[in-house]
């Protein structure tokens, strides 16, 4: 019968616990009406058993061959409205979409061209040159007074500085450490909550097998029944048989 070979399947299967655990669970939620099974990582094992990691990677592999990659994977979705504050932006937005390299860094600001042959008696043009050292002139003369600055200044500014920086690593510091204590705190939870359910299950898992044992034991204890009654039949059918007819005459 069903259940005499399901009991035999189980009986085979008792080497694995887990095995009956995670069986005993599908049924339960099955029944539920929910075929959701969540993991229990500090209570299941099993996980470094022979086989186990050649079936995971399986089913990735079976995973990758249904999936059919698109040019755009993006293209159910609606285009985003995109707004720019400025119209640098937007033009910078504009360049990267149509996959055009970036503007090299100008330094015609920098050089200091002199009048070419043909402007040699052009006026506006060296009044445009001595223009441009000038303000060639005063760039440098700023980059000075800044080198002055820096050699005056610096040493405190950057001590300051490097203080500043030291406030916000030990601040951070601190920070990460609440945040380590928490998550410790949510993984010893998870394991207690976890192991409690871990013992709830293994004590179902047991009551299960002893229920699936008793149910093979009633049905072995049935066949052997309908056996011995059919046993039964057959005499009683033999012992009919060999009983002589009754005369009618002496029956009247």
């Amino acid at each position: 019968t069903t259940l005499f070979r399901s009991f035999n399947v189980l009986r085979g299967a008792q080497s694995s616990s887990n095995l009956l655990l995670e069986l005993c669970v599908a049924m339960a939620l099955t029944l539920q009406g929910d075929n959701h099974i969540d993991a229990l990582p500090y209570v299941d094992q099993g996980y470094e058993d022979p086989g186990v990691r050649e079936g995971a990677l399986r089913l990735v592999e079976e995973e990758t061959r249904r999936y059919k990659p698109t040019k755009n994977y993006l293209e159910h979705l609606s285009a985003s409205k995109l707004t720019f504050e400025t119209p640098i932006v937007k033009a910078e937005f504009d360049r990267i979409s149509t996959r055009q390299p970036m503007e090299l860094l100008s330094m015609k600001r920098y050089e200091l061209p002199q009048p070419g042959t043909a402007q040699k008696n052009d006026l506006a043009a060296w009044q445009e040159a001595v223009d441009n050292s000038m303000a060639q002139l005063e760039h440098q003369v700023g980059r000075i007074t800044n080198l002055e600055l820096l050699a005056q200044y610096s040493v405190n500014e950057w001590k300051l500085h490097s203080g500043f920086l030291m406030q916000m690593v030990e601040h951070e510091q601190r920070k990460l450490k609440q945040l380590r204590g928490k998550v410790q705190e949510v993984n010893w939870q998870r394991k207690t909550e976890q192991a409690t359910a871990g013992a709830q299950l293994q004590t179902l898992n047991n009551h299960w097998n002893a229920l699936v044992h008793k149910n093979f034991e009633i049905e072995k204890a049935c066949v052997e029944l309908e056996k011995e009654l059919e046993t039964l039949r057959e005499k009683l059918g033999q012992r009919n048989s060999d009983v002589p007819p009754e005369d009618p005459q002496i029956s009247q």
